[in-house]
Parts: structure tokens; C-alpha cells; sequence
């Protein structure tokens, strides 16, 4: 007897019973759309103007650019941050709950390395996946440690 029919069925039937149903009370507290997606406002962080500093003068900028990004996440503004890992002129990115540009912007001006011309922002209105707004909740209880 041939185990090959039951094998199939079986790696079949796995994709289907993985899959979840549609969660309403999840999809309004997110606020998503239809398709699970929403606005989000995307910042470009790419290299400034005012980068020569010395090696001490730029763990301290780093630092204070770190703990903004804390608290604005704390806050509920920024969904997502992070940088490229290379070093090109496009250092990281931003992603904001917020429904403006202007707003965002006005946030990114609390930011200590866009205050020394360290960074600048490139600011863009972004349709994403709304299970964005619980990265900073799933990443909080992964992290070891911080920065």
C-alpha cells in the first residue's frame, strides 16, 4: 500500500487548517481596511549636512536620537523605526501613526539628530498592512536588550 495519496492529502489539508478567520474586533482596533491595510506616514532618515562631530559627540547624539525614537514608539506616533545596514545616504526609516505629513513632521523636529543637522527627513503618505500598529508590542517581549 502506497503512503504517497495519504501524504498528499495530508500536506493539503495542513495550509488550510493553518489558515485564521477574519477577526472584526481586531481589524476596528487596528483600524484597517478591507484588505487588513491603512495609512501610515513613511520617513526617509538620510544623512545631513552637519555629520563631522567627534567620536564622543556622536555616541551622545545617537543616544538622545535612540531614547526620541523610545518615546515617541511609547507614545503611540512611531510604528516602526530602523536603519539600513549599509552606508549609503538613506540611513533608516520612520514609520508614523498619524494622519498627516505635517504631522509627522512636526514630530521628526523632536528628534535630536534632525536638530543638528545630523539627518534629514524625506516624508511620504504609506498604504500598509495594519498588523503594523502590534510590531512594538511583539518586539518589546523579544528584545534581550536595548540599545
Amino acid at each position: 500500500m502506497s503512503f504517497r495519496p495519504m501524504i498528499v492529502a495530508l500536506l493539503l489539508a495542513v495550509p488550510a487548517a493553518a489558515q485564521t478567520t477574519y477577526d472584526a474586533a481586531l481589524a476596528k482596533k487596528l483600524r484597517a481596511d478591507e484588505y487588513g491595510m491603512r495609512t501610515y506616514v513613511m520617513a526617509f532618515l538620510k544623512a545631513g549636512p552637519n555629520r563631522d562631530r567627534s567620536a564622543e559627540e556622536g555616541r551622545k547624539l545617537q543616544r538622545a536620537h535612540l531614547e526620541n525614537i523610545n518615546r515617541l514608539a511609547a507614545e503611540g506616533k512611531l510604528v516602526m523605526a530602523g536603519p539600513f545596514a549599509d552606508d549609503g545616504p538613506i540611513r533608516g526609516i520612520y514609520i508614523f501613526d498619524v494622519s498627516t505629513v505635517a504631522e509627522a513632521e512636526t514630530l521628526t523636529k523632536t528628534d535630536p539628530a534632525i536638530q543638528a543637522g545630523s539627518l534629514v527627513m524625506e516624508l511620504h503618505p504609506w498604504y500598509g498592512s495594519a498588523a503594523l500598529m502590534v510590531v512594538n508590542e511583539v518586539h518589546a517581549r523579544i528584545e534581550q536588550k536595548k540599545p
